[in-house]
Parts: structure tokens; sequence; C-alpha cells
């Protein structure tokens, strides 16, 4: 493994109970993000730790802000 391998080593362990902020669905490990099965919203890990705050998550493509997305899912605030 190298330094910078190393450097954002994550436990995939931690997907059995991490689940997305905004529809509580489980992720699933993408390169250096994790990637709600429901919606799509992906999550960065930075230095092995999973950032799940919506504010940093990336958009699924087409979709231009979080509120569209929550439209298109019917999801409420």
């Amino acid at each position: 493994m190298s330094e910078n391998e190393n450097e954002n080593a994550f436990d995939d362990r931690l997907l059995g109970i991490l689940r997305c902020p905004l529809t509580h669905s489980s992720l699933r490990r993408e390169g250096e993000w994790l990637i709600a099965e429901v919606g799509g919203l992906g999550y960065p890990v930075r230095h092995g730790i999973p950032v799940m705050l919506l504010e940093e998550a990336r958009l699924p493509e087409g979709i231009a802000s979080l509120d569209e997305l929550r439209n298109k899912l019917k999801l409420t605030v």
C-alpha cells in the first residue's frame, strides 16, 4: 500500500452502518466516494473519514440542487 493510499484508508466495514443523511439508504463505495443507493448522492472520503454532510455531497448527474433531488424522490424536509 502506498503512502497516499494509506492516508485515505477507509474501513469498508463502516458501509454496514452508514446511511445517506437525506434518503437513509445504504451506501456503496466508488473510489474516494460513498454513493447513496437511493438518489445517488456522493459523499467524499477524506483522510479515511467519510464526510456525511449534505453541503459536501456531490449531486448525481442531471440534478442541479438538493431541492430538485428531494422533489424528484418525493422527500419531505
